[in-house]
């Protein structure tokens, strides 16, 4: 009895495993993968900064197993470590597709000397991502990313409808804040800033600046009640030319008849 039940239970062993060994093999990639393959690969991305062929070529590298084996994970790591992708979404479509939405990251500032800020907040760095153009230029420790951004968001608002472009935060490891100017022009704002006293000077600036045509060349502004303006030269006129200077041939006389 012992050796019938035995031989019975071999004998289901042996064909479960006949039945479940190609199921894994399939789902595995082992053995099959020509039968079932990935044949169409459909992307969805903004191609601003990242070109379809770097994409296949990053996804065509999981591709080899089959539809059942493919790694979607797998496949999603391959293209998101691609330098200016944010995300990626990954699915297949019955038989033979496989679907990639690529979000690219948006630049939204440069930090320090090297790396870009995109507008998720992520420090990132980019082959050629010094030659963007446009980008405000923040500066601070790393930890202090966040408020720095914030503080750089609040002054656009100020800066608004003053005449002035502000290109660039910086806060010192001492935590003193400056800001500078398209024009190259620092704002010394100290370690205390305080709206008020921004306010206060772009308040007063349409009428200082009338008469300096040559604009500034520096603002301290640390003093409570106050501020300091290094004035550029303003340029010199131009003198009308003197009558020795002028030259050519006097006007012809008028004939008489």
């Amino acid at each position: 009895m012992s050796s019938r039940f035995l031989l019975k239970t071999v004998s289901w062993l042996i064909a479960l495993t006949l039945i479940v060994l190609p199921v894994i093999g399939v789902l595995e990639g082992w053995f099959a993968a020509n039968r079932w393959p990935v044949r169409f690969l459909q992307v969805e991305a903004e191609y601003t900064h990242v070109s379809a062929e770097q994409i296949r070529a990053a996804a065509t590298t999981q591709l080899g197993k089959g539809f059942f084996a493919l790694d979607l994970d797998q496949v999603r790591n391959a293209v998101a470590r691609l330098p200016w992708v944010a995300s990626v979404e990954a699915r297949k479509r019955w038989p033979d597709t496989l679907i990639l939405q690529v979000r690219e990251r948006a630049p939204f500032a440069r930090w320090g000397a090297a790396r870009l800020i995109d507008r998720d907040g992520a420090l990132f760095s980019v082959p050629g991502g010094n030659a963007l153009q446009g980008l405000p230029q923040l500066e601070g420790p790393d930890d202090a990313q966040a408020q720095v951004v914030e503080f750089y968001t609040s002054l656009v608002h100020e800066f608004s409808g003053s005449g002035l472009i502000l290109s660039g935060v910086s806060l010192s490891p001492r935590g003193s804040w400056t800001l500078t100017l398209a024009n190259g022009a620092p704002l010394l704002l100290g370690n205390q800033p305080t709206a008020a006293s921004l306010a206060r000077f772009l308040a007063v600036l349409p009428q200082l600046s009338a008469a300096h045509p040559g604009g500034f060349q520096h603002v301290d502004l640390r003093y409570s009640n106050g501020f300091a303006v290094l004035w550029a030269a303003n340029p010199a006129p131009i003198a009308p030319p003197s009558d020795s200077s002028k030259t050519g041939a006097p006007p012809a006389a008028k004939a008489n008849t």
